[in-house]
């Protein structure tokens, strides 16, 4: 995933991310259970101080869109109702399966929209 700044938007560059990483959470972009970049790298490849990007992951920690598990680094959190949360659970280990399998991303749904019937 790639995340860009506009520096002339009237929106400060730490909300430019949080929107950024919202959406892409809520259109499918990062799947639950993703992997976001550390606070450092995140900050170098954009661009922007890591006090600006660790602003943005702790507003983003806060509306529980990720969350930080320690050394492990920082993941898309689950959300939604317990039912969605369990498919979208479902949805990351089937992604992680098909991703070791070396199976392509089309043939996998392809594969879900066979099981769906």
């Amino acid at each position: 995933m790639r995340f860009t700044i506009d520096p002339g938007a009237s929106d400060p560059p730490y909300e430019q991310l949080r929107t950024q990483v919202v959406e892409a959470v809520r259109d499918g972009r990062l799947a639950v259970g993703a992997k976001l970049p550390t606070v450092r790298a995140l900050a170098e490849e954009i661009g922007l101080a890591v006090n600006t990007v660790a602003k943005a992951y702790r507003a983003l920690e806060a509306d529980a869109v990720i969350e930080t598990r320690g050394r492990n680094g920082t993941f898309v959190a689950e959300h939604g109702d317990p039912a969605e949360r369990r498919l979208q659970r479902a949805a990351a280990d089937y992604a992680a399966l098909a991703r070791r399998l070396g199976v392509e991303a089309s043939e996998a749904r392809a594969i879900v929209d066979a099981a769906l019937g």
